[in-house]
């Protein structure tokens, strides 16, 4: 019977099945920060439990990190979280990268970046966007406090059932000026902000397998924003040529990752009629993407206007977002526009925003700013003058962070404040009370600086 990669890799990690149902699942890596973690660790004192495999633990500050540079004050809410971090991992004797350290940054950042994300092994994180790491070929998902000292406890994590598998086959070459992030948005403008609910995501289809490891993140990234609980796409040549195009030091080396490799190559579907449900979408035609409302459903074509309300829920996103149906998105000023996040935050992202940027200047009273998602991303943008061009457009240059994502670390917008932005979620207040947050691509988000407008970047490039 043909088995999804889904599948394979879920059936390999039941340690055994539940009474009631449900099945108990091995976990090989585990990432924490600083939000999510304090109450799983006093969980483990108070029960007086050690964490079982600290080895396969990594840990590091990225939410509520200032990105601005600025010392860290203890009295403050970022301060006390990274402190109780460090204390914790000390304590357990867990690796921290911590505040300003050379392999600090964004947890989906970093995994990757340093071989801690592998294909074929179970990720977990106390974060929604820990799907991230099915770009690689991995069954990774996030969890709640609880799950997370449960994990810590048992390197196990207890489940309710086994989601359903979504094959999603994205076919066709896109055109200069879109990107992964117009795909996924288009994704999830077709099958809406719930229509992944219950699924596990498979993507694939040739504009797949075109797709560089920086785009593959982002598409998997942004699965939880159509309800999936996790994305996933088979590895490929591209996947080990990620391994192999600079060291990460968790990763195996020589026949180790030759051992890797060979098992990795039944990591695929069998058939397309072992999925669940399949969907498809073909763009070859697509157009940079919008996002005009409070989900990544209510999008449109940068070349469009915001709709007319379908429904209770749209009209009261245009309400909250201060629009009116048939004004056109280009028409649209922004004050503020955010190059960074999980999404779009690493080396691939800043070379295709400062190609766009060269040479210009951010428009007159727009805020633009790019927070790299590691400091290894930020030291190599540095080392080929991406910082020099960011800088001299206009762009303030921050040290890695979630940042603006979700502004709960002093890069905030002002209630009523719009901005471009290359994160994941245009939730209500997602960056600061009465915040209006338009998702878009990196280069999307560079063209509207340069404008101070939603921009097509087709025009600048």
């Amino acid at each position: 019977m043909p088995a999804t990669l889904f599948d394979k890799v879920w059936n390999a990690h039941i340690v055994e099945d539940l009474p009631g149902g449900g099945s108990l699942l091995y976990i090989d890596r585990h990432l924490i920060h600083e939000v999510t973690s304090p109450q799983a660790f006093d969980g483990l004192r108070e029960h007086h439990r050690a964490v079982r495999r600290p080895d396969l633990t990594f840990a590091t500050v990225d939410h509520n990190v200032p990105t601005d540079g600025r010392p860290i004050d203890e009295s403050t809410l970022s301060g006390k979280q990274l402190a109780a971090l460090a204390r914790n991992c000390q304590e357990f004797n867990i690796p921290l990268y911590g505040y300003g350290e050379a392999m600090q940054g964004i947890v989906h950042v970093i995994g990757p970046q340093l071989g801690i994300t592998l294909p074929g092994t179970t990720i977990v994180c106390g974060d929604s966007h820990t799907s991230t790491h099915g770009a690689l070929g991995a069954l990774a998902f996030g969890i709640g406090t609880s799950e997370v000292e449960h994990v810590l406890a048992t390197q196990t994590l207890r489940t309710s059932g086994k989601p359903k598998s979504l094959g999603i086959e994205i076919s066709g070459v896109i055109s200069e000026g879109v990107a992964a992030k117009d795909v996924i948005l288009a994704v999830i403008r077709k099958l809406g902000a719930g229509g992944g609910a219950g699924f596990v995501a498979e993507y694939f289809g040739n504009t797949v397998r075109g797709m560089d490891m920086s785009g593959r993140l982002t598409i998997c990234n942004m699965s939880i924003e159509m309800g999936a609980r996790a994305g996933m796409i088979a590895p490929d040549d591209v996947t080990f040529s990620y391994f192999e195009a600079e060291d990460r030091p968790y990763a195996p080396k020589g026949h180790a990752m030759e051992q890797l490799r060979e098992r990795s190559q039944s990591l695929k579907t069998d058939d397309p009629s072992a999925f669940d449900r399949l969907e498809q979408l073909d763009v070859s035609s697509l157009q940079p993407q919008v996002t005009w409302g409070t989900t990544p459903a209510m999008t449109v074509d940068i070349t469009g206007s915001v709709p007319e309300p379908r429904d209770a829920s749209e009209r009261r996103a245009q309400m909250y977002m201060g629009l009116e149906p048939g004004t056109s998105i280009r028409d649209l000023e922004v004050d503020t526009v955010f190059i960074g996040s999980c999404t779009n935050s690493r080396i691939e992202d800043l070379r295709a925003a400062a190609g766009v940027v060269r040479g210009r200047k951010v428009a007159s009273g727009v805020r633009a700013m790019v927070v790299p998602g590691s400091e290894a991303v930020k030291r190599a943008a540095e080392r080929e003058g991406l910082r020099e061009i960011f800088v001299g457009a206009g762009f303030e240059w921050h040290n890695s962070g979630c940042s603006m994502c979700l502004g709960m670390n002093g890069d905030i917008l002002r209630p009523t404040q719009r901005s471009a932005s290359t994160s994941n979620r245009p939730y209500e207040g997602r960056q600061g009370p009465g915040s209006r947050t338009h998702l878009v691509s990196p280069l999307t988000a560079a063209a509207t600086a340069l404008s101070g407008r939603f921009a097509d970047p087709r025009d600048v490039i």
